[in-house]
C-alpha cells in the first residue's frame, strides 16, 4: 500500500510540474552516512544555467536537497548523487527509494571519488535484482544533443583508469545513470575552482546535459 501511495505522489507531483508555466526541479539527494552529499550544489547550478540557455527545459534555478525517506523526493523527477564518501540508506530510505524508481523516478550520480563501493553496496538494497551495466557508445544517451561516440567524458584523472557510464535498469528501463573514473561533476565548476581546459569543462557540461535530456524523455532502452 505505501509503494502504491508514493506512485500515486509521485504521478500528481509529476504532472503538477510538467504543467504550463511551472518549472522541474532537480533534487539533491542528501544521504546518510557521513560522505559530502551537498558539494555538488555550485556545480549543480552551473549545468542548469548552461542548460537554460541552450535547451528548451525549463529547470528551476536551484537544486533542491531532499533526503531519500521524505514525500518530497517523489516531485522531483531526476535526482543527483555527489560526494567522496560514504553513503548509507536506511530501510525508509531503501523502500522510498524503490518505489520513487517504479514510479519513474530518475537517478544521476556521480563518483567524485571515493563514493563508489559504498554507493553500488546501498543501490544493491534498493534494487537487488538490478546489476550495473556499462552502457555500449551507442546507446542513446551518448547522442540525446551532444555526440560522444566514445562514451563519457574523462574530466579527472583519479585512478587514470578509463571512464565508464553504468546504467540501472528496472523493467528494462534505465532509473540510474552512474559515471565512474569520469567525475563530470567537476567539470561543472567554475573555472577557477579545478583549473580544468575549457575543452574539459565544456565536455563535462554537455554529457551532463545528455543525461538530463536523457531522463526526460527516455522510454525502455
Amino acid at each position: 500500500m505505501a509503494c502504491i501511495l508514493a506512485i500515486l505522489i509521485y504521478s500528481g507531483a509529476y504532472a503538477q510540474a510538467s504543467a504550463p508555466n511551472s518549472q522541474i526541479e532537480i533534487g539533491l539527494l542528501k544521504y546518510k552516512g557521513g560522505g559530502d552529499w551537498y558539494s555538488a550544489a555550485r556545480a549543480l547550478r552551473n549545468l542548469i544555467a548552461y542548460m537554460h540557455d541552450h535547451t528548451n527545459v525549463d529547470l528551476a534555478p536551484e537544486p533542491v536537497a531532499v533526503e531519500p525517506s521524505s514525500l518530497e523526493l517523489f516531485s522531483k523527477p531526476i535526482i543527483f548523487v555527489n560526494g567522496h564518501g560514504n553513503i548509507a540508506f536506511s530501510d525508509e530510505d531503501v523502500r522510498a527509494l524503490r518505489a520513487y524508481f517504479a514510479a519513474g523516478g530518475f537517478m544521476f550520480a556521480n563518483d567524485d571519488y571515493g563514493m563508489d563501493a559504498s554507493f553500488r553496496r546501498e543501490m544493491k538494497k534498493v534494487l537487488p535484482d538490478a546489476e550495473f551495466m556499462d552502457l555500449p557508445f551507442n546507446h542513446p544517451i551518448y547522442h540525446v544533443q551532444y555526440d560522444f561516440p566514445n562514451g563519457t567524458p574523462k574530466i579527472h584523472e583519479h585512478d587514470k583508469l578509463p571512464a565508464q557510464g553504468f546504467g540501472l535498469f528496472l523493467n528494462g528501463v534505465m532509473v540510474c545513470y552512474y559515471d565512474y573514473q569520469a567525475d563530470i561533476c567537476d567539470g561543472w565548476e567554475d573555472e577557477s575552482v579545478h583549473g580544468d581546459p575549457p575543452d574539459k569543462r565544456q565536455a563535462a557540461i554537455e554529457m551532463g546535459t545528455n543525461v538530463i535530456l536523457y531522463a526526460l524523455s527516455r522510454g525502455a532502452s
